[in-house]
């Protein structure tokens, strides 16, 4: 009997084990080089033991393979995908063969039932839907909306100096959390400038904007877990939807985003407000397509999922670099100050600082928000690949395009790990290095970032009302390298960023 159940259990162990690998021979079958993957992981051990963070991984595979083929055949758990290793071929993906990649893979881990807010996201949006929804959102993303509420932009930046200095005398060894602060600052803008209502974030009391802010990109175990299920055992995808948004942060903004449409309503019966700004347009859009409270969120959602984050991120890290790097952050300082009407630069003068341009350029080279992007094969396509034969890509394959590995490549960006805002004072240097496939700070081709000009409006005003009131230093709190946090999908500092600041007189 013991030895029945004993070669029962290795028969099964068996298998299972057979079941775990029996696709690992995918892309040699296809003449498509690739390291070798590991049982339950495939080459993404550290998405899994996140003892540091997932990019790691592949740039290991990318500095192996970069010099031999533009593309490498990788496994997350046991699903094949691409590494696109050449960042031609990552141009080509983006823009030159664009209606062979058009989707994002997001589209395939969720749907409306399990994640309405996530599946109705443009990022994550598939075929018709995602160009209908971004020529919804985008005459509400003009420069003319985002001038309207600069005023407001630089009202919350206002406070924010305000909450600064109050840290500032309450005083504190490990200085201040840039990463609370920035996300105070972000929360507070995007309800404002989006919504029209404020979130309290610089007060003793905010509402809980930012503690429902937070569950949207910290991801609860029970994602990742759900999400290592169907890696592992890809036919569970058909069956398996992933709910990124807690049912009580949709919940959260769905009444904020009533609240925001009472509200304007409320203000505009009275006949003296008037703001062309987002909500204003979202409204007018939705009597025309009698959208529901709903549906209007899903609209507002590039703000709150792709932007809120996002700008905390990056202002963050451009306050670490300037705060290492004190001789660019005196020029950037000049620049600013030589341009200063008032107190604050005016919105049309905002892209007529070169030097402020390239020091967000560099800062977000050095921490790309999205530090990679994973696309999916729509159409087939034949592909050439350097030095081995020409295989081809087929429909519903995912190709990881890994950012991060080629703007930290030394063959793009010399001292790659240096702060160098000069690599981008070249006229279009940034334009240019984005069309090469190195940089791409918001992507490249028609699904390129809809919130970009909004995002870096906030980003540079921030930057200005810092930099010309503080004299920003690094904590020694602060790590004194780059390594990133294993457990975030954004590429911040482990650790966090923490600052000493010092009002300038």
């Amino acid at each position: 009997m013991i030895l029945i159940t004993l070669a029962l259990g290795l028969t099964v162990t068996g298998l299972l084990y057979l079941s775990m690998i029996w696709n690992f021979n995918y892309w040699r079958k296809r003449r498509v080089p690739g390291p070798k993957p590991k049982i339950f992981t495939g080459n993404y051990p550290n998405l899994y033991t996140m003892k540091r963070n997932m990019i790691y991984d592949l740039n290991d595979i990318y500095k192996e393979y970069k010099n031999k083929y533009d593309a490498v055949g990788i496994f997350s758990g046991r699903v094949p995908q691409l590494l696109v290793v050449s960042p031609e071929l990552a141009h080509r993906v983006f823009v030159t063969n664009f209606k062979n990649f058009q989707d994002n893979a997001l589209s395939r881990l969720t749907d409306e039932k399990t994640d309405f807010l996530i599946s109705n996201n443009p990022f994550s949006l598939s075929g018709e839907r995602w160009k209908q929804r971004r020529a919804d959102i985008s005459p509400g993303m003009t420069s003319v909306r985002i001038k309207s509420v600069y005023p407001v932009t630089n009202k919350v930046c206002r406070q924010m100096t305000e909450w600064l200095k109050k840290q500032i005398r309450l005083g504190s060894p490990e200085g201040i959390n840039a990463n609370d602060f920035t996300r105070r600052f972000s929360s507070e803008m995007v309800t404002d400038c989006v919504l029209g209502l404020s979130s309290e974030s610089f007060t003793d009391k905010p509402t809980p904007v930012m503690a429902n802010v937070k569950d949207l990109v910290n991801l609860h175990w029970t994602v990742m877990a759900l999400f290592a299920l169907v890696n592992t055992f890809p036919s569970l995808s058909y069956l398996i939807k992933l709910r990124f948004v807690p049912h009580r942060v949709e919940q959260f903004f769905t009444e904020l985003m009533a609240t925001a449409v009472q509200s304007r309503k409320a203000q505009l019966g009275t006949g003296d407000f008037q703001r062309a700004d987002f909500l204003d347009y979202l409204m007018q859009l939705g009597e025309k397509r009698n959208l529901d409270t709903r549906h209007l969120l899903a609209h507002t959602m590039v703000f709150l999922l792709d932007g809120l984050e996002t700008v905390a991120s990056v202002i963050s890290h451009m306050l670490l670099s300037l705060g290492r790097n004190e001789l660019v952050q005196e020029r950037l300082r000049e620049e600013i100050l030589a341009h200063m009407q008032d107190g604050h630069i005016p919105f049309d003068k905002l892209n007529d600082l070169p030097y402020l341009d390239a020091c967000l350029n560099e800062s977000i080279r050095l921490f790309p928000p999205g530090f990679m992007t994973s696309k999916l094969c729509t159409e087939p396509i034949e592909l050439p690949n350097k030095d081995g034969p020409n295989f081809t890509v087929e429909k519903g394959t995912v190709l990881v395009i890994p950012h991060y590995s080629h703007m930290m490549d030394e063959e793009y960006f010399p001292d790659p790990l240096a702060y160098k805002p000069e690599r981008f004072m070249e006229p279009d240097a940034a334009k240019n290095l984005r069309d090469s496939g190195v940089f791409m700070a918001f992507g490249d081709g028609p699904r390129m970032c809809l919130g970009m000009r909004f995002a870096t409006a906030q980003v540079k005003a921030a930057i200005v009302e810092l930099i010309s009131k503080f004299n920003v230093k690094v904590n020694p709190k602060t790590r004194k390298d780059n390594l990133l946090d294993p457990a975030l999908i954004l590429a911040n500092l482990s650790g966090g960023v923490w600052l000493d600041m010092e009002v300038r007189q």
